[in-house]
């Protein structure tokens, strides 16, 4: 399974490179918004940063302006992911961006009819939101395992990136379903390392190996 970091913020994502297990980023406008930064300033600063997949997303809605847009998205940098979402004028652009070679994240799925056609348009990455179906009610995880199994049926190369992860339980839910990827914030990140008894055991180890080794001897 891979892990995305859901952020356009560069400290983010200098920390989580750090740690050597981030394969690539996700971007939306929301996201660069906060960064205050055009978008080819901030993309070209995080591709310097993460040397994996980074998705920008195209801000057009008629399906013209988004190949034109998804184009120079992708003249930023070799990495670079054209997002686009599911509608009727974003899967017309995936199709066409598709076919000129370019990688399309197909986002704001939330069905697996929609995962389907976006498979069927040339996706390499489709993103179904699992935390913001569980809002309204959904067991977003199911919508996870429906995808993967589609997409086996018909042996689809799209990969399934599981979006909107709020959580570790999220993240390892999204690992048993058999996710491609899942794309989380960096605080999601850091609370995966967390758990008490590794903190009670490391403490453990360091005062039995200081009794032996550290102790001042008395002077007789």
């Amino acid at each position: 399974m891979k892990f995305f970091l859901d952020t356009a913020n560069l400290d983010e994502l200098k920390k989580g490179a750090s740690w050597g297990i981030v394969d690539g980023v996700t971007t939306n406008p929301s996201l660069i918004a906060k960064e205050g930064k055009p978008i080819a300033e901030q993309i070209r600063a995080i591709c310097d940063i993460v040397d994996g997949d980074i998705s920008a997303e195209v801000v057009a809605t008629e399906a013209q302006a988004m190949i034109r847009e998804g184009r120079e998205l992708a003249r930023i940098h070799k990495n670079v992911v054209v997002k686009c979402p599911l509608t009727r004028d974003g899967i017309k652009a995936t199709s066409a961006l598709s076919k000129d070679g370019l990688r399309v994240n197909v986002t704001l799925c939330f069905s697996a009819g929609q995962a389907l056609i976006a498979a069927k348009a040339g996706a390499y990455i489709i993103s179904p939101f699992v935390g913001r179906l569980d809002d309204i009610g959904w067991t977003g995880m199911e919508l996870i395992r429906s995808i993967m199994t589609i997409y086996k049926n018909y042996g689809f190369k799209t990969q399934v990136l599981a979006a909107s992860l709020r959580s570790p339980t999220h993240v390892i839910d999204a690992g048993l379903a058999g996710a491609h990827i899942g794309t989380l914030p960096f605080k999601v990140l850091d609370m995966l390392f967390n758990h008490p008894l590794t903190d009670k055991g490391l403490e453990q180890f360091l005062k039995d190996y200081a009794k032996v080794f550290q102790e001042t001897p008395v002077a007789g």
